[in-house]
């Protein structure tokens, strides 16, 4: 079989409109995902359990952030829109997202008697991570060129945000009866929604065989969420059926709307400003 051949420029990739509508779509969840699981990170600043972490913690969703950037960036060049306006000015049904990120911390809001459960974001923050290391190695191998570069950057980062939520889980889990107790009651809220971000939305197909994404990630995103249980302590994630509601498709849980107009805020006062 021929390897299809790579796409260079943005111009190239507007030149085929199947190409290009792949494109933009895996995209948008790569961006939308990095951007609302960091702000869902940043809402625990001043709240986690010691300042380290508390600096550690910033310092990754700063780097998250940065990651839904450089990606909304490359949308822009492929005639999106400019970069803060798709991050900030978006309806929710436009945004991508897989649900397991937008999924609220816990209990209350960060202004408003935050009572967050510490264990469920551990466990999200490391099983996207196992995701995202996995997306992150299939984008090296796509067909545009401009998204294989910015992935092997990205990977040198990521690294070390996988790592810190790796000390986290063996840290957590094994320990006391407690500990573990909360620990496997997150892993199984988190496996409840980890299908929504293997899950590529209705033009998985088109964005398999275009090659802007090499190969379908649900099965090696399964093996590693099975070694992951094998190496903590965990249940094995044995079922795996897709959230009723996924994000992929635009359609999202109650918790996204407030987030988003709680981000957006300031962005939305004038976005012509500048800041």
């Amino acid at each position: 079989m021929t390897a299809l051949p790579r796409v260079t420029t943005a111009d190239q990739a507007r030149a085929d409109a199947g190409f290009h509508r792949a494109l933009v779509e895996l995209l948008y969840q790569a961006a939308d995902d990095d951007l609302i699981l960091a702000q869902r990170g940043a809402e625990w600043l001043g709240l986690v359990p010691h300042i380290e972490e508390d600096v550690a913690f910033s310092s990754i969703t700063q780097d998250m952030t940065g990651h839904a950037l450089a990606l909304y960036q490359l949308l822009e060049e492929l005639g999106e829109g400019q970069a803060d306006h798709l991050a900030y000015f978006r309806e929710p049904s436009a945004y991508r997202c897989a649900v397991l990120a937008e999924r609220p911390n816990g209990e209350g809001t960060y202004l408003d008697s935050p009572r967050f459960d510490w264990a469920y974001t551990v466990v999200r923050q490391y099983v996207y991570q196992r995701f995202k290391r996995l997306r992150l190695e299939a984008m090296v191998k796509s067909r545009y060129q401009p998204l294989a570069d910015l992935a092997e950057k990205m990977l040198r980062e990521q690294f070390y945000h996988l790592y810190h939520w790796e000390v986290w889980m063996k840290q957590l889990t094994g320990r006391t009866e407690e500990a573990q107790r909360r620990m496997t009651e997150a892993w199984t809220r988190v496996l409840a929604d980890a299908p929504s971000l293997s899950s590529l939305g209705p033009g998985e197909q088109e964005i398999l065989s275009s090659g802007v994404l090499p190969w379908s990630l649900e099965k090696p995103f399964r093996q590693a969420l099975e070694e992951s249980a094998r190496s903590y302590g965990l249940p094995a994630p044995n079922a795996w059926t897709m959230p009723e509601v996924n994000g992929r498709d635009g359609r999202h849980s109650p918790a996204l709307p407030p987030m988003l107009e709680h981000m957006a805020e300031v962005y939305r006062i004038a976005p012509a400003g500048a800041w």
